[in-house]
């Protein structure tokens, strides 16, 4: 196996490591709540993505689960 000749700086792997940051989620307003959501995603609150319900939020099912 390779050994370094001579010691890597600080500098040096910190260049390296420079993209290996977590990003935020992008959030943007739900289009029919109006809370904030993450995109490409179903609306928690009411269930709603892209103008049409996927989810029924109703209480009575809400109770149930």
């Amino acid at each position: 196996m390779a050994h370094p000749k001579r010691k890597h700086s600080k500098q040096r792997s910190a260049k390296r490591r420079t993209h290996d940051t977590i990003k935020l989620a992008k959030m943007q307003p739900c289009g029919h709540c109006g809370k904030s959501i993450i995109s490409h995603r179903v609306c928690p609150f009411c269930g709603f993505y892209k103008g049409s319900m996927v989810i029924d939020m109703t209480p009575s099912e809400l109770n149930n689960t």
